[in-house]
């Protein structure tokens, strides 16, 4: 009886036994939609795609009534239009329309159809040919709202959250209400008001069945708490495409002082991922190939161009990493012993501070360019731990006395297990965690901390170089971020601009080194560049640097004149002239730039 035919023939044999066909209605049976309701869910459902439709129609029953019992009114419906046009276009920004296109289309088309609506106010809606002009004005102004990417991205959103609640009973949240929506530049958030006894961590872990149900590519969707904190309430968040697809240029320095947070790269919103590092020990992890070192570029790029720190750096690859902004670094260490030395004098440098502070009465050191803070870069810190093992004493005293003093540490590592970070404090005193790509998922608390991967911190699915998520004091959700890009012209040319400015160390902190110095020598001489000795008939370098300062003309020399007349480098021009300052044969004027003070002395 599948058949039309078949169905009538075996409807004519129960007619012919004398049975009549009955309904019957059962307490929960629906009656079908009439066609008015099928009309009006309809109307609902394309609300948004017949919103001009609906606005002719307002605008043309408000015209029949006004020319019907207000003609006279014609001059105030064209002064309101013309009011609101222009409000709209000067102040629409405050209304929610910051595009500068959108205020204007919302402008014309209230200019549009307030004109409109004088004219008809005053001749009446059908009289030719304000009809006609309707319809064209109609079509022509319904085309642009029609093709508008936001709109109809955010009416695609609305339909897909209509299912949400079969979805939730389908991924097991059944109960969750979608409270909001929004749609911004890479795809579109809501904001879940969770059933009884769900929490976001129900949500999290749902993750990739939230995916398919919502018909998404993997890796799609965020989970985040709500700006109010409340336990059962999330925020999901949906991207369409990835932001983070291409590499970020690095756009330069966006910080002068330590003292303000430094830009690492931008989150998945377009939002910076800005990270304060005064008073803040930093650990970064990640596999080979993560990211870490572009990461350290970045981290570099922005200290140089602060007037109020002091760099000093580890890099036990021979420097391959950090020696393109050796004219920026105060100490570069790139062998086990020099690394030791470094860190011996930073934590001289500390307990000196510590002593200044407690004889003037203060509690923490505020940087300045007379008085810079210390930061420390160490590359690769499973190295310095295996080849200089007595290091990491130094390190567990600056990781556990370093911050208020402003003698603070940034490791880079692949793993930092107990093992590699040694046996002291240094792992668990790092209030800055940046971690890139693990290749295991327990490599996540390794780097962030216990409890991370279960919270939802799934660095081991970040799929590109770069990506990373940070935990720090202003970071406490797991937002992904991408490190910029700087590439090898970019260091040289920063570390160029900004070699000629770097501070150096306040006096305090040099008396310190200079006291605990091996007898025989200076700590910096330990890592400055010795210049060759001089040939037989040549004058020497230490000659040529004291007859620079002698014959200078005017009253002082930029340090750049001398590294240019000596061809020594940057930083052992640096260490001959403290040496000279400490015997009073040369003066700092200001930073970079030095004279001598009796050029009719010997050369030292």
């Amino acid at each position: 009886m599948t058949s039309y035919r078949g169905m009538r023939r075996q409807a004519r044999r129960i007619r012919r036994t004398g049975l009549h066909p009955l309904m019957v209605i059962n307490a929960g049976d629906q009656f079908p939609e009439t066609a008015w309701l099928a009309m009006l869910r309809w109307a609902w459902r394309y609300r948004s795609e017949l919103a001009p439709v609906y606005l002719a129609a307002v605008v043309l029953g408000a015209s029949w009534w006004l020319h019907a019992a207000r003609p006279q009114w014609w001059a105030f419906v064209l002064s309101v239009a013309v009011v609101t046009a222009g409000a709209l276009a000067a102040f629409g920004a405050r209304a929610g329309t910051p595009a500068l296109t959108e205020r204007l289309y919302a402008a014309v088309t209230t200019l549009a159809a307030g004109g409109w609506s004088a004219a008809a106010t005053a001749l009446g809606p059908f009289v030719s040919p304000l009809p006609q002009a309707m319809a064209a004005g109609l079509l022509a102004l319904s085309v642009p709202w029609w093709a508008h990417r936001r709109r109809r991205a955010k009416v695609r959103v609305e339909r897909k959250l209509e299912a949400w609640p079969e979805i939730a009973l389908a991924v097991g949240l059944a109960g969750s209400q979608v409270m909001s929506a929004a749609v911004d530049v890479w795809g579109w958030r809501a904001r879940f008001r969770l059933a009884r006894g769900q929490t976001i961590a129900d949500v999290t872990a749902k993750v990739p069945a939230i995916e398919s149900g919502l018909g998404t590519f993997r890796g799609a969707v965020r989970v985040y708490p709500t700006p109010d904190d409340l336990a059962n309430r999330c925020e999901l968040r949906v991207l369409d495409t990835d932001p983070h697809a291409d590499a970020v240029p690095w756009p330069g320095p966006s910080t002068t002082s330590v003292t303000e947070p430094i830009d690492l790269g931008p989150f998945e919103d377009a939002t910076p991922c800005g990270v304060l590092f005064l008073r803040r020990h930093a650990l970064g992890g990640g596999a080979t190939g993560s990211g870490k070192s572009g990461l350290l570029n970045v981290l570099m790029g922005n200290l140089v161009a602060c007037s109020d720190v002091v760099i000093w750096a580890v890099d036990l690859k021979k420097g391959m990493e950090l020696k393109p902004w050796e004219s920026c670094i105060g100490r570069l260490a790139t062998t086990a012993e020099q690394a030791v030395a470094l860190l011996r004098d930073a934590v001289s440098v500390l307990h000196a501070r510590a002593e200044l502070l407690a004889a003037t009465g203060r509690r923490v050191w505020e940087p300045s360019p007379d008085m810079p803070a210390l930061i420390i870069i160490i590359d690769e810190y499973a190295e310095l731990a295996d080849d200089a093992p007595e290091a990491t004493r130094h390190t567990d005293s600056i990781a556990r006395l370093g911050r208020a003093v402003a003698v603070t540490m940034t490791a880079a590592t692949q793993r930092p297990t107990q093992k590699a970070m040694g046996q002291g404090a240094v792992r668990s005193q790092m209030d800055i965690r940046i971690c890139f790509r693990v290749r295991e998922r327990k490599d996540v608390d390794l780097v962030l901390g216990q409890g991370m991967l279960s919270a939802g911190w799934n660095t081991h699915s970040l799929n590109a170089p770069g990506k990373f998520l940070v935990s720090a004091p202003e970071h406490s959700t797991p937002r992904r971020a991408r490190a910029y890009l700087v590439t090898d012209q970019a260091v040289s040319d920063t570390a160029a601009q900004h070699a000629d400015g770097r501070p150096e160390l306040d006096e305090e902190s040099r008396r310190a080194i200079s006291a605990t110095a091996p007898a025989g020598g200076n700590a910096d001489a330990d890592h400055a560049s010795q210049p060759e000795p001089a040939a037989p008939g040549e004058m020497a370098a230490e000659d040529v640097l004291w007859l620079a300062l002698a014959t200078a003309p005017g009253e002082d020399i930029p340090v750049a004149d001398l590294v240019a007349a000596t061809g020594m480098s940057h930083r052992w021009v640096n260490y001959r002239l403290r040496a000279l300052a400490d015997t009073g044969q040369a003066i700092q004027i200001k930073r970079g730039v030095w004279r001598a003070t009796r050029p009719d002395s010997d050369a030292p």
